[in-house]
């Protein structure tokens, strides 16, 4: 697969439940029919924003024939699959049905706070094993530590499927420095929405985002103008974007998503402890954005 494939407007999929909890598989291929519809370039399945980490094995492996069956090849495919076991991940690595999935997606191990050393072992191991080409998911908000620049650069330099990092840091000078050196096909696509555009403008990729769920023709727009260089279109579709981007974090994600997702008419707006749906505030306030943003 070229690395290419995976640039533009990637979207972190939300996983739609239903009133009494249960995965939403109708709702699913809903979402899954409006992003490709929308022209959003390429879908994540299972990363944070779908709330992996609370769903079964079983229903994680629902979610993934329902991604394969609904988009049957439309726009490529990423898996989300990480954790702080290293060990237990490249069992998993080992293990998983990837048929029907471009790439994966696995985020920096989470809780034990690894050194930059032992950032690097990990992805190290993760590379010997993965049967797909791999990204990594640097997001330091969540993990408690920072995947620096020169970490990414040195795993970009030796790995064999690693074939481009998520940067969710949200920090431009730590982007540009791995934009600037790292291998001519390395993917450097970001993770946070607020600085997307202006890493895009920077020579990125573009961006798996939270808002493009919401949001995709808007916010392809404004990756579309930024990897061109038109930098007066871009700022001034980032302008639009980022009253609305503040909104969809300030009661956590996916929550904010999925109050827009149910005011679109997709799917409900159930999460699953600990996280709790949006507040009548939050909605109120996203509606305009609902109303005037595609």
């Amino acid at each position: 697969m070229k690395p290419n494939k995976l640039s533009g407007t990637g979207v972190a999929v939300i996983t739609p439940f239903t009133a009494v909890g249960e995965v939403d598989h109708a709702a699913l291929r809903a979402i899954i029919h409006f992003l490709v519809d929308s022209g959003i370039d390429f879908l994540v399945a299972l990363g944070t924003t779908g709330e992996s980490v609370t769903l079964t094995e079983a229903e994680k492996k629902a979610v993934f024939a329902t991604f394969v069956a609904t988009v049957n090849g439309k726009v490529p495919l990423v898996m989300g699959l990480g954790g702080n076991n290293t060990q237990a991940l490249v069992s998993e690595f080992s293990t998983i049905d990837t048929r029907g999935f471009d790439a994966i997606l696995s985020v920096t191990p989470y809780y034990n706070r690894p050194s930059q050393e032992g950032l690097f072992r990990h992805y190290m191991a993760l590379d010997a094993v993965s049967p797909l080409p791999l990204i990594m998911y640097n997001v330091p908000g969540r993990t408690g530590v920072n995947m620096t620049a020169a970490t990414t650069l040195r795993i970009a330099a030796a790995a064999v499927n690693i074939i481009g990092v998520k940067d969710a840091s949200g920090d431009l000078v730590q982007g540009k420095q791995i934009i600037t050196a790292c291998p001519k096909d390395f993917l450097v696509l970001s993770g946070d929405d607020e600085t997307a555009i202006q890493l895009t403008l920077l020579g990125g990729a573009g961006v798996i985002s939270v808002a493009a769920g919401g949001f995709p023709k808007t916010f392809s727009e404004g990756i579309n103008a930024a990897r061109i260089k038109d930098e007066q279109s871009a700022n001034r579709i980032n302008a639009q974007l980022l009253p609305a981007i503040e909104l969809l974090f300030q009661e956590g994600n996916p929550s904010g998503i999925k109050a827009v997702s149910k005011q679109i008419g997709l799917c409900s707006d159930e999460v699953r402890l600990p996280l709790v749906k949006a507040s009548d505030e939050l909605y109120a306030e996203l509606k305009p954005f609902v109303e005037k943003l595609p």
